[in-house]
């Protein structure tokens, strides 16, 4: 997909921060990952871990800044009297502090704006590369599947052809059995019974005789 569709694709959708998303994870269980993508999930975790830093950063020196303002008032009455260097130093370390605070204040708060946007820039980066992932694991396994089902119609064909030739093969040796029976007497056939071992099949062999005239009657 172009980046110009892919884009308009995106526009006013809300692509939820992969990293933090556990059925991503999930997903990513099942297809695996390459170093692109290792190395984006490396740069997103870095961006969203200073996003949260610059936050609370912020609240604390918030606070900070309240603190010194509060500071502050309460050293001037101090600061009124000729004497009281020690509240006049803190006065003025309290305003240095809160100069401070405001230009750290600034810059976090411009860091702050960019952050979204490159968050968001390398979230759709790995979400197109575990879509690739997904639809190339998705190509394969149709492949295979496919490959499986023309298996599976070949086995069964085979299974089936098998099936019949096994059924004739019973019915021809039935037939034999039978005709040499008729033909040289039991006990003639009780003999070659014997010398090629398939006495043990000789039951088997009268029951179908049987199950055959049954079924010749009806």
């Amino acid at each position: 997909m172009a980046e110009k569709e892919f884009k308009e694709v995106l526009s006013g959708k809300k692509i939820p921060i992969l990293i933090l998303d556990h059925k991503w994870h999930r997903l990513l269980k099942e297809t695996g990952e390459n170093k692109e993508m290792g190395k984006l999930k490396e740069e997103l975790s870095a961006l969203v871990k200073r996003q949260g830093q610059l936050t609370s950063e912020l609240k604390d020196m918030k606070k900070l800044k309240s603190t010194l303002m509060d500071e502050i008032v309460s050293n001037m009455e101090g600061v009124e009297g000729k004497d009281n260097s020690l509240a006049h130093k803190r006065v003025e370390d309290s305003k240095r502090l809160i100069n401070e605070i405001n230009e750290k204040t600034e810059a976090y708060q411009d860091e702050l704006i960019d952050l979204p946007r490159n968050i968001n820039e390398v979230n759709n980066r790995l979400m197109v590369l575990t879509m690739e992932r997904c639809y190339s694991l998705i190509k394969d396994n149709t492949r295979e599947i496919e490959e499986i089902g023309d298996w599976i119609k070949s086995m069964r064909l085979e299974l089936k052809t098998n099936i019949l030739k096994k059924r004739r093969m019973e019915v021809v040796n039935v037939e034999l059995y039978s005709f040499m029976q008729d033909i040289f007497g039991p006990e003639v056939v009780d003999l070659f019974d014997i010398t090629y071992d398939i006495e043990a099949k000789k039951q088997a062999f009268l029951e179908k005789k049987e199950a055959m005239k049954e079924a010749k009657k009806a």
